[in-house]
């Protein structure tokens, strides 16, 4: 399976923001946007900084989303296809499917600390939808799935650390989430509203596809 193997934090530069790639990392001072706020490359700080207009925009909004849900961009541009053509607002759709993604949704539920982590468990077989076992971490769930850790993975000491790591973090309000049971539900379609972590503006990005 093709995945990005490069330094992360590098991401995060580029994009002049945080997109938690690094879980708990990303909440404390080693993060790299905290100590070198400024875009990776031999340049440093005293890079000149090019205005972006244009194009340029729609680019950077792409790759920020992608970058923020980890996908590639095969993967990407297949999702937006299948948006597109949908009911409905196309931006809208997008980000709903984004966030319905079996990794997202560990993520989301707190079993995971980034999105990472929560693809390796559900590669390596930890989770369960509706009883059984999923290990494609594209696969999107819908209202009234019911997601849970396996039985034989609820001791999982890197689940019960992300447990945890995230004891304090919301859950989105299209979750209900059981974190004693390590389990949840998909109660509702995920909206634009509960992506709170970082500013998109996804209709930057379905202007760059339309072209």
């Amino acid at each position: 399976m093709a995945r990005y193997i490069g330094p992360v934090c590098r991401q995060c530069r580029r994009e002049g923001m945080k997109l938690f790639l690094k879980g708990e990392r990303c909440h404390t001072d080693k993060c790299a946007v905290e100590k070198r706020n400024f875009a990776p490359g031999q340049h440093g700080p005293t890079a000149r900084k090019p205005k972006i207009v244009g194009y340029g925009l729609q680019l950077r909004e792409k790759q920020k989303a992608r970058r923020y849900y980890q996908i590639l961009e095969g993967q990407f541009r297949n999702l937006f296809e299948k948006a597109s053509g949908m009911k409905g607002i196309t931006g809208d759709n997008m980000l709903n499917m984004l966030e319905r993604r079996l990794d997202n949704t560990i993520y989301r539920m707190g079993i995971g600390t980034s999105r990472a982590q929560s693809r390796q468990l559900v590669r390596h077989g930890h989770i369960k939808v509706n009883g059984h076992r999923v290990d494609i971490s594209s696969f999107l769930v819908k209202p009234n799935d019911e997601i849970e850790v396996a039985e034989g993975s609820k001791k999982n000491p890197t689940i019960l650390h992300a447990l945890e790591a995230t004891a304090h973090t919301p859950s989105p309000a299209w979750l209900e989430v059981d974190r004693e049971n390590l389990k949840g539900r998909v109660i509702a379609q995920a909206k634009r509203e509960d992506l709170v972590q970082i500013q998109l503006n996804e209709q930057l990005i379905v202007e760059l596809y339309s072209k």
